[in-house]
């Protein structure tokens, strides 16, 4: 026959109970007479020297079941409540008599705690900050540590006279109330903190939430973003809590006293928090580091901006072993400064992970010590990319169009943004517009790219294929353009209205043909004002002329010697002295001699003297 529990007001949920307790094991007692007659069973009785307590597994059914808050009848304002639970008061002592492990006991009816007021919190939660259901379980099971501190805060309520008599869940309530964690949510939420951001933070406070809304409000006065506000909280760690505003203001004065601007202060603190946890004393070591070698408080100002890190991150000692590395290349100690203050990211480079392999395969190009100091003061960007992944692939490519390794050296040593250019995106793109259609042969790319690898660095839309257009439409053919570029390679980076200017003074004062342009490409390089028109008047004063490359070539005094030389000879043909057979065209090479190298004939020679 099974055994019933006592219950003063029996209701339909009640039934599972029942059958719990029924199914505990009960020793057969013998049934006992009534006044009228019948007999009946007693109710269990775990005082009794014969009661059997029960299993583990029962007692844990049972912390559950008491856990349970059951659907209560409606009641109306003012009406006296009637439930009564159904378990007796001494059921946890029933549970405990008899147990293994006490202690056992204990955590699990702790755990059974826990999960009623993680219910609670959520409950509050969802009626106070008027959260979603899924944001409150995701929340929720963030934060189990401060729903732990809340649990104790509850329990030391019960201290108080006007909480002596309420209920646990009730004094939790309180606590939560009191912790006033759901409008913190609400407002790290407002300000784009993300709950396990959120999560965490709470955790971090350790019982001491007004902490983190002092924090934060401190971070948005020194212009840190919303976004960012929950990085910069968890990143610095429990010390930017436990901070004062004054250790904080420190901070920021003496970085602004040393050239980091006030309206810069969110982004470096954004991008290194681990500022706000040094001691005011650490922070001035490090600043000293850069100081001290002659760097100027804008220069530092400016190196904390692009790369914050350079400044928080490392330790002196490494600081100080890539300073002293980069020395080796021939840099002074202020050189560096200034190249750190230019490029900070250097800083972030590892010794023998990235410079030591690079400058060996740099030695192997054939590139010296005085071309890797040059690479690292044109642009100290090479000395921060990947080796294997960015580098070998485009030397690679420079051999593959048939570019030797001593000539790709030499390139890159002459130009070294080349190397930070994308290998798909501008470098192939160039070499294939210049093959198809600027004329240049698969013989002579090579020796394009080699001699002239600004080009790479140009647009192929709004450069090169603008100096291509205009060239062609002098009339010069493809290939002959081919042949220019071979010839000069600059000749494709010039502005196409300097070059028009020089083609025209070509064309209409000068009165030289194409043909002479295309001979030698390097007359656009030549400036009109300084050396062009003052050399030309020069030849038609003295009436004598010369080819462009011997006109524009050489140097004042060399040009005025040749002039000099040439009016002598005019003059000793106008004289008669200048005899058919009697001299050799040798003095005359200089300024009459064909672009084939053949001697001129004396037909040339007398256009020569009497075109102008």
């Amino acid at each position: 026959m099974k055994m019933l529990l006592p219950c003063h007001q029996p209701l339909p949920w009640m039934a599972t109970s029942f059958h719990i307790f029924s199914s505990l094991p009960h020793p057969q007692q013998p049934p006992q007479l009534t006044a009228s007659g019948r007999t009946h069973n007693h109710p269990f009785d775990p005082s009794a020297p014969h009661a059997v307590p029960p299993t583990l597994q029962e007692r844990e059914k049972i912390l559950d079941l008491s856990s349970v808050s059951p659907k209560r009848t409606p009641q109306y304002p003012g009406s006296i409540s009637t439930y009564v639970s159904p378990f007796p008061a001494d059921t946890y002592r029933l549970l405990s008599d008899g147990a293994d492990d006490e202690d056992e006991v204990i955590m699990r009816a702790l755990k059974v705690r826990r999960k009623v007021s993680t219910e609670i919190f959520k409950e509050t939660m969802r009626k106070k900050g008027k959260f979603g259901i899924t944001y409150t379980e995701n929340l929720a099971s963030r934060v189990p540590g401060f729903i732990d501190y809340l649990m104790i805060e509850a329990a030391a309520l019960k201290r108080l006279p006007e909480f002596s008599q309420l209920s646990f869940d009730a004094r939790f309530r309180a606590a939560v109330e009191d912790s006033k964690v759901v409008p913190l949510i609400r407002w790290l939420k407002h300000n784009s903190l993300s709950f396990p951001q959120i999560g965490k933070l709470i955790c971090m406070s350790r019982g001491n939430l007004e902490s983190i809304r002092r924090s934060a409000d401190w971070l948005k006065s020194i212009h840190v973003k919303g976004r960012f506000l929950g990085v910069v909280l968890l990143k610095s760690g429990e010390n930017l809590l436990e901070r004062s505003i004054s250790e904080l203001d420190e901070i920021v004065e003496y970085l602004e006293s040393n050239g980091v601007r006030r309206e810069w202060m969110g982004y470096v603190m954004s991008r290194s928090p681990q500022l706000l946890c040094y001691s005011m004393e650490e922070i001035k070591s490090r600043a000293a580091f850069y100081l001290d070698m002659g760097m100027e408080k804008k220069d530092f100002g400016t190196m904390v901006f692009d790369y914050p890190k350079a400044l928080s991150y490392y330790t002196l000692e490494e600081m100080n072993q890539k300073v002293n590395y980069l020395r080796e290349f021939g840099l002074s100690t202020e050189c560096v400064s200034k190249l750190l203050a230019f490029k900070p990211l250097l800083m972030a480079r590892s010794i023998e992970d990235q410079w030591k392999p690079l400058v060996k395969y740099l030695y192997y190009l054939g590139i010296d010590r005085d071309g890797m100091r040059r690479m690292l003061v044109i642009k100290p960007m090479v000395f921060c990319i990947d080796l294997e992944t960015v580098i070998v692939p485009k030397v690679r490519f420079f051999q593959d169009i048939g570019i030797r390794n001593d000539g790709i050296g030499n390139m890159l040593a002459k130009f070294p943004p080349l190397l930070t250019y994308s290998l798909y995106k501008k470098i192939r793109p160039v070499v294939v517009f210049l093959m198809t259609k600027a004329g240049v042969s698969k013989r002579d790319i090579a020796k394009v790219i080699a001699s002239g690898p600004e080009l790479l660095g140009c647009s192929i839309v709004h450069k090169l294929d603008v100096n291509v257009k205009y060239f062609l439409s002098l009339g010069i053919r493809l290939p002959q353009l081919g042949e220019m570029i071979a010839d000069f390679p600059m000749l494709l980076r010039y502005n196409v209205e300097l070059l028009r200017q020089k083609y025209r003074y070509l064309r209409r004062v000068m009165v030289r043909p194409l043909q002479d342009v295309i001979e030698f490409p390097r007359f656009f390089s030549y400036s009109l004002e300084g050396r062009i028109i003052p050399r030309h008047k020069a030849m038609v004063e003295n009436r004598v002329n010369f080819k462009l490359r011997y006109m524009l070539t050489p140097t004042d005094d060399e040009f005025d010697q040749k002039v000099m030389a040439a009016i002598e000879r005019r003059q000793r043909f106008e004289s008669g002295i200048l005899l058919n057979g009697l001299e050799t065209p040798q003095a005359t090479d200089e300024y009459s001699e064909t672009e084939d190298g053949s001697r001129p004939s004396s037909a040339d020679l007398e256009y020569s003297s009497e075109e102008l």
